[in-house]
């Protein structure tokens, strides 16, 4: 069951506000990104559920964010309700046929979904420093600890190894410091507290293995339709760094992970990026940098990037440019900032004589968007007021006990529900450290075992041998006894054998 071209979104309208036009995604430039945009309540969850249906049914896999639960209905068959038919008839959707999609629910958290873990190694010193918001100078002892981990091959999988790392590099901070540079014991216990808050909010769920294999969100079932893989993230958005740290991992890892391929007939892999302002929220440079990078070069791999968020300035300029598909819901015009959201919508699109944009996106009603998608040769169609068609799946969230079905049924059910834990970092680390107390404690036991003597009749002396009753002691045994203690060196253990020697004869 396989569409061979194009993804059917609705029909735009006419000068007689009839709708005819049907506007389309041609899944030849499904990889070359889009852009979901629009008040809250507008339709954008309907949009992206009808996008995910349409290249799922083309063979493409698709990855996208549950924020609120609705986009789980996904996975069950749609119902005739009327005002679902009604929108069917306006555009011209027929027949309209109710489908259910395949479905892989994922959970960081492992509750709503089969766990998703990833390694802390596989996170990396840059993205780790975003996830814990550090300074400049923690980032800094961040890329050190990640150095020394290479070079001395010792593995960061979970949170207790970079937990253990960084306790060793505080210990032995004199001579890191003067190989790698400033590594403070502040900064590293700074990072140390920041880790732990972190744990509290369940991040050490994500941290471990197994690790999340990019092949298993590129699933297709044996009628030729794509699986669309579905994050439950309406806990996940409790920490929303975790939650755009998450995503620009995994979409580092499928721009890292899967070979060129150019273009192609359709995409290998779609990525819905739900609540994008989360990723450029106070992002550093470097890293709005590494998005665009990444966004710019990842179609090539076949894989499409679509970001969905409220208002179009939150995405930088530069990634903008790079989504030339455009879904566009209405904005309210009341700040000057939302005033200027507007225009800037409206300036991203190809102009249609018809009606003035701008005016339109302040005035479209639920349901609505201003559309562009690419034409022929890649350039963008002029923008048309569109209906959104309505989706063949469920509109709305899934039971309890539907979404239990679904995760036990699931292609991969059992391969990441328990928690793997092998010798990394941590349990290195404990090695080394009671080897080197072993060590220190046989020295000890060496030195104290090469130093003791005893000479036969002069135990009780000494204190080697039966204890007299009385703790009297003579002037002789106090002597001697003072002797003893200053024993160390060689002067010292022959002036200890003359007096004994003296001593015996004396007696």
């Amino acid at each position: 069951m396989v569409d061979e071209t194009s993804i059917f979104i609705g029909a735009s309208r006419k000068p007689d506000d009839s709708y005819q036009r049907a506007e389309e995604l041609l899944l030849r430039y499904g990889n070359r990104h889009g852009l979901v945009t629009g008040a809250t309540g507008t339709g954008k969850t309907v949009s992206l559920q009808v996008l995910a249906e349409g290249f799922s049914n083309a063979g493409v896999p698709v990855f996208c964010a549950d924020i609120k639960g609705d986009l789980s209905g996904i996975s069950m068959m749609g119902e005739a309700k009327d005002f679902l038919v009604k929108r069917a008839e306006q555009v011209k959707l027929d027949p309209y046929q109710f489908q259910e999609f395949p479905v892989i629910f994922w959970d960081l958290f492992g509750e709503q979904g089969h766990p998703i873990r990833a390694t802390i190694s596989e996170m990396g010193p840059l993205l780790m420093s975003r996830l814990m918001n550090l300074t400049e100078a923690q980032e800094g002892v961040m890329n050190i600890a990640f150095r020394i981990a290479d070079e001395e091959g010792l593995l960061l999988l979970d949170l207790k190894d970079l937990q253990a790392l960084l306790a060793n590099m505080a210990e032995r901070s004199d001579q890191l410091s003067a190989r790698y540079g400033n590594v403070t014991k502040p900064s590293v216990g700074a990072i140390q507290r920041t880790l732990l808050v972190l744990e509290s909010q369940g991040a050490a769920n994500f941290f471990g293995e197994p690790a999340l294999r990019i092949a298993d969100l590129m699933r297709t079932t044996r009628d030729g339709r794509g699986a669309i893989s579905v994050l439950a993230a309406d806990k996940l958005m409790m920490n929303p760094r975790l939650y755009a740290t998450f995503l620009l991992w995994l979409m580092s890892e499928l721009f890292e992970e899967l070979p060129e391929v150019g273009d192609l007939d359709r995409p290998k892999l779609v990525f819905f990026f739900d609540e994008a302002h989360l990723l450029f929220e106070d992002a550093p440079k470097v890293l709005i940098d590494r998005v665009e990078q990444v966004v710019r070069l990842i179609r090539s791999k076949g894989v499409g990037v679509y970001f969905v968020t409220q208002n179009p300035l939150d995405i930088p300029e530069k990634v903008l440019a790079q989504l030339g598909n455009r879904v566009q819901h209405a904005l309210r015009a009341y700040t000057p900032r939302e005033q200027q959201a507007v225009r800037t919508a409206a300036e991203t699109f190809r102009p249609n004589p018809d009606f003035d944009c701008a005016t339109a996106i302040t005035q479209l009603a639920t349901g609505e968007a201003l559309v562009s998608m690419l034409e022929d040769k890649g350039v963008p169609a002029m923008v048309q007021r569109t209906l959104i068609r309505p989706p063949s799946s469920r509109l709305g969230p899934i039971t309890p006990d539907e979404r239990r079905k679904i995760i036990a049924e699931s292609p991969v059910a059992g391969q990441y529900d328990e928690a793997v834990d092998r010798e990394s970092a941590f349990e290195m680390l404990q090695k080394k450290t009671k080897e080197a107390q072993d060590a220190e404690a046989q020295a000890k036991q060496q030195n104290s075992g090469g130093s003791r003597w005893t000479i036969p009749g002069f135990d009780d002396v000494l204190g080697t041998g039966n204890r007299r009753s009385s703790n009297r002691q003579t002037v002789a045994e106090a002597a001697i006894k003072s002797v003893v203690r200053s024993v160390g060196s060689s002067v010292g253990r022959a002036i200890v054998r003359g007096i004994l020697g003296s001593l015996a004869k004396g007696r």
